[in-house]
């Protein structure tokens, strides 16, 4: 039976939902007068009518061992309002969804969705490895570095002349001249280069010292460029860095680690081709960070949903690169369960020493994942800044982070005391992502 600990918070079931008109339609759903029906079940699954616009009530199922979602509304958001309202009512208590026994209506699905899992688990083990074409592939693969290479050379002319003209007239040109060169790397077959060409474009005329920032990264663009160019010098490990930078995403390839996996925190980041949804996770025995990244159509939310402040026992698999956090995840095993602690975490002065670290394997980073531990959120002459509590180091938040309400969410959490932080330590300061008081081991999302 699933006890009244087990049970998602608010904050953790509204984590998932795709978007802020779900999450607040959700909201106004998670009251017990809109449903009959609701039950729950200790092998993760949660269920109930609620009452639907054309007199016959949507049945809604959750089974929280993904979380996965069923609704016999129309709606084609995932999870819909239904299934966030339901989750809300569940992670009230027992007193609004109390255990009992499946219905048939839930059941049918949860055993057709849990036996698909486990025929598919099963036939991924059983099927014999398709045999590869190992001369085709080679030829595949030389002719698209053939193309990246090109797409690599003329973009190293187009930085060349960007300099020759001086970075004071980049402003003239307009963002039309950076998209088409976007465009040409895209069709060079070399993505990677692409986004950061469209970086490069948007930043002519965004500010005061945008002739620096300019500067800045057109020299990464540079780098980049030519560690492509002259890679059969580079070390394995940062040759395979270089191939995921520009475009060359290698499958999920290394050992598998199971872990009980602490779910850190949840964000999606979305432009007009693609909603990407970065998932962070910590393993409470390997004590290592991994990325989950899934990817959606504009405007629609990614498949994978993980609410921070779950444990989930689960295996992965790391991708392959130096100073490279991403994985797959491969199986969860059993229900989700609370954090009972947050990670472990150290000082302003190890988060820049592990961000340091890090841009040695891997020039391009933007940030690293950190935890920060007894820090104080206090203010600045920019905003606001995480002080150590017993020392004089701090971190500034980035500014994207200081317009978002989770900083004052932030603020009211410490209250002037300590706190734990998790979240990304970049050049361009530290965004938080989720806390921890030193009174409760809840996760506290600030994304």
């Amino acid at each position: 039976m699933n006890q009244q600990g087990e049970r998602w918070t608010a904050e953790q079931v509204l984590a998932l939902a795709p978007d802020a008109t779900s999450r607040k339609a959700g909201g106004e759903l998670g009251a017990a007068a809109a449903w009959s029906g609701t039950g729950s079940s200790g092998t993760g699954a949660v269920w109930g009518l609620c009452e639907g616009g054309g007199g016959k009530p949507y049945q809604t199922v959750v089974d929280t061992t993904g979380p996965a979602y069923k609704c016999s509304c129309p709606s084609r958001k995932y999870p819909c309002k239904h299934a966030l309202g339901l989750l809300l009512l569940w992670a009230g208590g027992a007193e609004a969804v109390g255990d009992v026994e499946v219905p048939g209506w839930a059941g049918e699905w949860l055993a057709d969705r849990r036996g698909r899992a486990a025929a598919e688990r099963g036939a991924a083990e059983d099927r014999p490895a398709r045999p590869a074409d190992p001369e085709a592939a080679r030829r595949r693969a030389e002719r698209r570095a053939a193309r990246i290479t090109a797409g690599a050379t003329e973009l190293e002319q187009r930085l060349a002349d960007l300099l020759r003209g001086g970075l004071a007239s980049a402003e003239r040109p307009g963002y039309g001249l950076w998209e088409e060169t976007a465009a040409r790397m895209v069709d060079a077959q070399a993505p990677g280069l692409a986004a950061r060409v469209r970086e490069l474009g948007a930043i002519p005329g965004s500010g005061r010292g945008w002739p620096v920032r300019l500067l800045e990264e057109a020299a990464l663009v540079h780098l980049l460029d030519r560690a492509w160019l002259e890679m059969d010098r580079l070390p394995e490990s940062l040759a395979a860095t270089v191939r995921a930078r520009v475009g060359l995403t290698a499958p999920a390839e290394g050992p598998a680690v199971r872990d009980d996996w602490l779910v850190l925190a949840q964000y999606d980041s979305a432009d007009a081709r693609l909603t990407t949804r970065r998932v962070w996770l910590h393993g409470r025995e390997t004590g290592r960070t991994a990325l989950l990244l899934s990817f959606g159509a504009a405007g629609r939310a990614p498949q994978l949903a993980l609410p921070p402040g779950l444990v989930i026992d689960a295996e992965i698999v790391p991708h392959g690169g130096a100073g490279q956090l991403r994985a797959e995840l491969r199986e969860r095993f059993g229900t989700p369960m609370p954090v009972k602690a947050p990670p472990p975490g150290g000082s302003a002065a190890d988060a820049l020493a592990a961000y340091g670290q890090a841009l040695r394997d891997d020039p391009w980073l933007d940030s690293w994942p950190v935890t920060l531990k007894d820090v104080v959120p206090v203010p600045s002459d920019d905003g606001w800044q995480l002080a150590d509590a017993a020392g004089p180091q701090a971190l500034p938040l980035t500014p994207a982070a200081r317009s978002r309400p989770g900083s004052w969410r932030l603020v009211a959490l410490s209250g002037g005391g300590p706190v734990t932080v998790f979240g990304e330590c970049g050049h361009r300061g530290f965004t938080p992502l989720a806390a921890w008081s030193g009174d409760s081991p809840e996760t506290v999302t600030l994304t």
